[in-house]
């Protein structure tokens, strides 16, 4: 019978029951859908590691960036500082897998058999059991990336070299992600901890790998990822940062926390080159039907799940729109097929003709992922609702079944009165009038769009 770490610090750094521990994840990560969907992913992060109730939200703001590398990213290498057994180089378990209240992630054996030649790395289950700098992260990473597999490395004493080594022979492509686990500095006062970590906050973003411990206590495994990223020509860029003080603790010793992603040279993606390849796409793949042309462009971030809108106007009027409301299926094939869609299926308007075509404009809308707004009464929700900013979706069951409908954040133009919104959403899900909003559920989502 395989082998498996338990989870060591479930109920006491954050949540030890799978349902509980799911919602306060929800509700850490839920700023995602408060800001515009993102396209690609880091290739690392930097994150701390303490409690939720004390780190939580910076830890998120990082793990918000891999909203697209779910089913792509397929490892994760993951380094952080001992701090309960000693340990000479970098420990790997001998366990087959890790536990947390959400499940079981399989250790990557392949990858640690790949570095076990090297001096540096040890075998040492002790390193591991009670190690709480490696298991806060894996919830997130559950949440975020669905199945992957993990090669975590317990970091004790080491050199920036040996470290940079290590990570390096596990470097990989765009299925591997890189995840440096470490707080700042510890037990100053507020402002004195400001000042200290300020500084830090610079270093790390200048990827200097001469940190002290009493800079960051993760400073070994996150200074010899820092070398290697420097040479890498790795581009840092600070998410998120501030200290126990902030959070949930006295401003007298607190700890320092922060959040970092870094991406390798062109792994960013510009929304003016995000909306030059998706316009392209959704009018190709027209084109392609309409005239029998080459229809695709290919660039690394469109096999990234993606959920998309595509709208047709002609002469200022409504001509089509399809669109997805779940990332289910590659982005570019979304858009693509949604596209089509909004050409040749709306089955408010007749197939798109040849003759037309000239005269018509592309939109295209790619949504950040729904979250639910969980609300008291319709005062309560109405409070809630960003007017401009704000998709909803809104399903309610009637005796006829499920009923469901979406409007884009672009609707909140033609209607800005927020109760005036709800009311025709409901009437374009086919809810009855008079129907009680608490008998709904309501999603929201933000959108990034681009037009002709």
């Amino acid at each position: 019978m395989p082998s498996v770490r338990s989870a060591a610090v479930a109920g006491m750094f954050y949540p030890g029951e799978a349902r509980a521990l799911s919602v306060e994840l929800d509700e850490l990560l839920g700023d995602a859908a408060m800001a515009a969907p993102r396209l690609g992913f880091p290739k690392a992060l930097v994150v701390p590691h303490a409690g939720y109730v004390y780190s939580g939200p910076v830890a998120a703001r990082a793990y918000d960036e891999l909203g697209a590398a779910r089913g792509l990213v397929r490892r994760v290498v993951l380094l952080g500082p001992v701090h309960r057994v000693p340990v000479r180089g970098l420990a790997v378990p001998t366990d087959q897998a890790f536990a947390t209240p959400l499940g079981t992630i399989r250790v990557d054996r392949a990858a640690l058999d790949a570095v076990r030649s090297l001096r540096q790395v040890v075998a040492s289950d002790a390193a591991h059991a009670l190690e709480h700098s490696l298991e806060v992260q894996l919830p997130f990473l559950q949440k975020q990336l669905g199945e992957f597999a993990l090669a975590p490395f317990a970091v004790g004493d080491a050199t920036v070299d040996e470290v940079a080594e290590v990570i390096e022979r596990l470097w990989g492509g765009r299925e591997t992600l890189i995840v440096i686990s470490t707080d700042l500095s510890h037990y100053h006062r507020y402002a004195d901890a400001r000042r200290i970590d300020g500084l830090t906050l610079a270093r790390i973003g200048s990827l200097s790998s001469d940190l002290a411990h009493d800079e960051a206590c993760g400073a070994t495994p996150l200074n010899g990822f820092l070398a290697l990223a420097r040479r890498k020509k790795l581009k840092a860029r600070l998410l998120a940062a501030c200290n126990s003080g902030d959070t949930a603790g006295s401003r007298d010793r607190v700890v320092g926390y922060s959040a970092f992603a870094l991406h390798e040279p062109g792994g960013e993606v510009s929304p003016d080159e995000a909306g030059r390849t998706l316009l392209g796409l959704a009018r190709a793949a027209i084109e392609s039907r309409l005239h029998g042309s080459a229809a695709g462009a290919e660039a690394p971030w469109l096999a990234q799940a993606g959920a998309t809108f595509v709208t047709l106007v002609r002469d200022g009027q409504l001509r089509g729109c399809i669109g997805s409301l779940q990332a289910v299926r590659p982005l570019g094939v979304d858009v693509a097929e949604n596209a089509l869609g909004a050409a040749f299926r709306d089955p408010r308007f007749p197939p798109m003709t040849a003759a037309e075509w000239p005269q018509v404009k592309v939109e295209v809308s790619l949504l950040s992922t729904p979250r639910p707004l969980r609300f008291a009464d319709e005062a309560d929700l109405l409070a809630q609702i960003q007017p401009g900013e704000d998709g909803l979706i809104l399903e309610c069951l009637g005796d006829s079944g499920v009923k469901r409908a979406t409007f884009l954040p672009q609707v909140w133009e033609d209607i800005p009165d927020k109760r005036l919104f709800l009311s025709q959403l409901m009437r374009k899900a086919g809810i009855p009038e008079g129907t009680r909003l608490a008998r709904c559920r309501i999603w929201r989502y933000r959108v990034s769009k681009w037009k002709e």
